[in-house]
């Protein structure tokens, strides 16, 4: 059995916020107050005698259920109460991310009946109507999702994994990703991908084989070769991954940061905390900006060539602070097929970031790479 990383789940940063029914009780209890705090996305229809008899000053109730009694009570003594929206198949006001058994709640009727295919659904049908609610309820759950984000990696060393969703199972490429990611978990780092298929899936799907014994990463990938791709059927592609987790349960943990822009790639069931958005800038930016100790770059195309200079610039002019390391894996690829390699070579020549770029030719190479470049 191997280490993995744990991460972590709050921060005191975030001592004014409660997340959670849990939190709720013991901040009644202990302080007896709930002046100034943020309660997000709780169902306090229990908890009336509380709500009736609290200081709640300046506190702000975000989607949370509670009695007509109790609602009008802290509304009229300072409170702010933003109700829960009905009829969405998502929680704007969400405290935690996703998790892929939540995700994915419904897979037994098929992928379409999940909250996963259905938020896709909803944003289909919103995102070009110009209604100007609908677009801050997807502004709001990107916001409370990059928060619940940001409280989970708190102190943890996040080394990034991009690469294409084309990548099957079943392939040499898609075991050396998946050993890449194991690798990387074993090492103490939390891997971080794009929460799609193919590459992206492999990563996550290392880093929760890392607890377990070499030999479970080798069946696994046969289990998962029976279904090589998400098209046709996401559903079998979906069920395969949960065949998987549930014949080996209690995988590494690792986050997948997917979004509904692009809804035709589902997001992976190996990541165990799933930080989905509905806008991809958002999504992008975020994802590279939180892999602070580094990304590896596996053959893509487009979205993958987009990551490494959305990666690079904030790295050529120090904007996020010291350059992080930048591995670039296939040297064909990045300077044959899509020749990046050069491109982002003469963008480091002669500044900090020069030091903290590399091309490998085999994944085998790229956790060894990331340590030489001080990931």
């Amino acid at each position: 059995m191997h280490p993995t990383p744990a991460l972590q789940s709050h921060h005191a940063s975030h001592d004014r916020e409660i997340e959670s029914l849990a939190e709720f009780d013991e901040v009644v209890s202990t302080r007896r107050t709930l002046a100034h705090f943020r309660v997000q996305a709780v169902d306090l229809t229990d908890r009336t005698d509380a709500l009736l008899a609290a200081d709640v000053t300046g506190a702000v109730f975000l989607g949370c259920p509670m009695t007509p009694e109790a609602a009008t009570r802290v509304a009229a003594v300072g409170a702010l109460v933003f109700p829960p929206i009905p009829g969405l198949p998502f929680d704007p006001y969400r405290g935690f991310v996703y998790t892929p058994d939540e995700l994915f709640d419904g897979l037994g009727e098929g992928y379409e009946a999940t909250p996963d295919a259905l938020s896709y659904a909803w944003f289909q049908r919103t995102r070009a109507d110009g209604d100007v609610f609908a677009s801050m309820l997807r502004a709001v759950h990107d916001d409370a999702v990059s928060d619940a984000l940001d409280e989970l990696l708190v102190g943890a060393r996040v080394v990034g994994v991009m690469g294409g969703h084309a990548m099957a199972r079943g392939t040499e490429a898609y075991a050396g990703a998946a050993r890449l990611g194991r690798a990387l978990a074993r090492a103490g780092f939390t891997v971080a991908t794009g929460g799609g298929p193919g590459a992206m899936e492999a990563a996550n799907l290392g880093a929760y084989a890392a607890p377990f014994e070499d030999a479970m990463l080798t069946e696994a990938l046969a289990v998962l070769a029976e279904v090589p791709s998400f098209v046709p059927s996401v559903t079998d592609w979906a069920r395969a991954a949960f065949e998987v987790r549930s014949t080996w349960p209690g995988g590494g943990p690792s986050a997948g940061i997917p979004t509904w822009f692009y809804g035709h790639e589902p997001p992976n069931a190996f990541a165990a905390h799933i930080a989905k958005y509905f806008s991809n800038a958002t999504r992008e930016d975020g994802l590279l900006a939180r892999c602070t100790a580094g990304v590896v770059f596996l053959p893509g195309a487009a979205g993958t060539v987009q990551e490494i200079f959305d990666n690079a610039t904030p790295n050529y002019y120090r904007s996020r602070g010291e350059p992080t390391p930048m591995v670039l894996v296939d040297t064909a690829h990045w300077t044959e097929h899509l020749p990046a390699w050069p491109l982002l070579q003469a963008l480091a020549r002669e500044r900090p970031m020069a030091a903290r770029v590399a091309l490998v030719e085999r994944i085998e190479e790229a956790p060894e790479a990331l340590k030489r470049l001080g990931g």
